[in-house]
């Protein structure tokens, strides 16, 4: 599947998309259990849906932290959930080794913020053909985004997707300006909110990532109404037991009723 967002849009509703999953595949089931959940709601709702979680999770605070359960297993089921669930599937990759790699079994190769400047991951996303989702880096201004922009589209790839994921605010916090969302959108590129991890409360001295899941909601509804293209949502049935970033993810059941308001509110703004 090659495709803008538009593309996505089977129903015609005008809807924002969704991008949404677990942080990290944990295991076996459990990522077809949270697909076939929202599938299945965003089906109702008509709403554009791609299944995200990562198949690997290099960028962690202590050695010991969860990682996953092994590249090829985690691509693997990745692949299995698109082809048996009928959706696009989403993860990120850490090197341009991984991005060729990981195009054999996904849709859109997703460029972590830490690494939205480097170069050779990038030209390497962009030459998979598959669509490139770009995480605007912490420590960027939002017209700074334009330079790993055109890197993809210079190397003859112009699927590419720019999300908002929030701005250091400090050293153990993160705000969301909403100013630079019509200012990315200018680039002509399809601009998304990442709800959750614009909640992160990083550095935090345990060495596990804090977060305020408690205003999802308020940064995901705000977004709305400023215009994003879509949202970006980690969710989990059991956030309290999650293996990576519980801290910041909506409880899987809350989703369906965030949802419905986003729907008013893109309604209301049109």
């Amino acid at each position: 599947m090659n495709f803008n967002i538009s593309e996505l849009d089977h129903t015609g509703s005008g809807n924002f998309l969704l991008i949404a999953g677990p942080c990290v595949i944990e295991n076996e089931t459990m990522p077809f259990e949270i697909a076939g959940q929202i599938k299945s709601l965003t089906d109702r709702l008509k709403i554009p849906f791609v299944f995200k979680a990562s198949y690997k999770k290099a960028n962690r605070s202590k050695i010991d932290s969860f990682t996953g359960i092994g590249d090829l297993k985690g691509l693997s089921i990745l692949k299995e959930v698109r082809e048996q669930l009928k959706i696009p599937v989403l993860t990120d990759v850490h090197s341009a080794e991984e991005a060729e790699r990981a195009a054999d079994y996904i849709d859109v190769i997703q460029i972590p913020a830490f690494l939205c400047r480097q170069t050779d991951i990038l030209l390497a996303a962009a030459h998979t053909g598959k669509v490139v989702n770009i995480k605007k880096g912490q420590f960027l201004s939002p017209e700074a985004m334009i330079f790993a922009v055109d890197k993809v589209r210079e190397s003859g790839n112009d699927k590419v997707w720019i999300t908002e994921r929030g701005t250091t605010f400090g050293y153990q916090d993160l705000v969301v300006d909403y100013r630079g969302i019509p200012l990315m959108q200018e680039m002509n590129a399809p601009v998304i909110l990442d709800c959750t991890h614009s909640l992160q409360q990083p550095n935090q001295s345990g060495g596990v990532t804090g977060g305020r899941p408690q205003l999802i909601g308020t940064i995901a509804k705000a977004g709305i109404a400023v215009g994003v293209d879509g949202i970006f949502i980690e969710t989990h049935p059991d956030p309290s037991n999650a293996k990576s970033d519980g801290a910041n993810m909506l409880r899987l059941d809350l989703l369906e009723p965030l949802l419905e308001k986003l729907i008013r509110i893109r309604k209301a703004i049109q």
